[in-house]
């Protein structure tokens, strides 16, 4: 299954949902495969910078009729700065999503993590646009698909890095989301686990169950502050956060 998804990143053909043909996998199954598939995109000259954590809001969550987020790993290859302009043909179905960006300064290793320790660790906070792609035909995901394609991770683009006060609370950070000039979302940071930085220590306790530590540096996407949005050959998509700035995608012809 990791094989059939490095192909598929390399090709751009997507493969049939793998729990058509055998509906028992589940998310470890999925986790087993993603561990897999990130050993060979290594092997290959790519690196981990971060983690990206999804099914981070009720809404998604009930879609995929689970109670808890999902998680992969953000790799470098993937990571754009603001106003990037990103291949129309790069991708297989993608969307975009506006979310908080954090990239920390000290090194967390759960379990045990609280909301409070994974706060003090965060250096920046960025805006963020993540395009969401899918390697499993037409988006006919279960959690294990998702899960496996490195929890359905395209690539992400970045606003300037900003270094809020202690007393800022990233729960209350408004967003504002266009598309081609025309506002199709709004959203704040309480979308995303109830508060961004109980995404942050949720990562860091369920990766210190296999031994990983979130290291100074790294990069954490916190997830989706509203409904994904089709991405299309030639769109613009902009986000305006409260307190972080603007973050800018333009996409390329195909």
């Amino acid at each position: 299954m990791a094989k059939a998804l490095y192909e598929a990143r390399a090709t751009g053909r997507p493969v049939p949902p793998f729990t058509d043909d055998d509906p028992a996998l589940d998310v470890h199954d999925g986790y087993a495969v993603q561990r897999e598939l990130v050993a060979m995109l290594t092997a290959a000259g790519d690196r981990v910078v971060g983690y990206k954590a999804g099914l981070t809001s009720a809404p998604m969550q009930g879609l995929f009729g689970v109670d808890t987020p999902d998680y992969g790993p953000v790799l470098a290859s993937t990571v754009y700065g603001d106003g990037a302009t990103t291949p129309g043909g790069a991708f297989i179905a993608p969307k975009v999503e506006a979310e908080i960006v954090f990239r920390l300064g000290s090194p967390l290793r759960g379990p045990g993590v609280t909301v409070e320790e994974a706060r003090s660790a965060v250096a920046e906070v960025m805006a963020g646009l993540e395009i969401v792609d899918s390697r499993i035909e037409d988006w006919r995901i279960r959690l294990a698909d998702t899960v496996a394609d490195l929890a359905s991770n395209g690539a992400v683009v970045l606003g300037p890095p900003v270094v809020l006060p202690e007393d800022c609370d990233t729960r209350l950070i408004g967003m504002a989301f266009s598309r081609n000039g025309e506002l199709v979302a709004t959203g704040a940071g309480a979308a995303a686990l109830g508060d961004p930085a109980a995404v942050v220590a949720w990562l860091a306790n369920v990766l210190g169950e296999h031994g990983v530590t979130l290291e100074a540096g790294q990069l954490i996407m916190t997830g989706a502050l509203h409904a994904a949005v089709p991405m299309c050959p030639g769109d613009r998509f902009e986000a305006e956060f409260d307190r972080l700035g603007t973050v800018t995608l333009h996409v390329g012809d195909a």
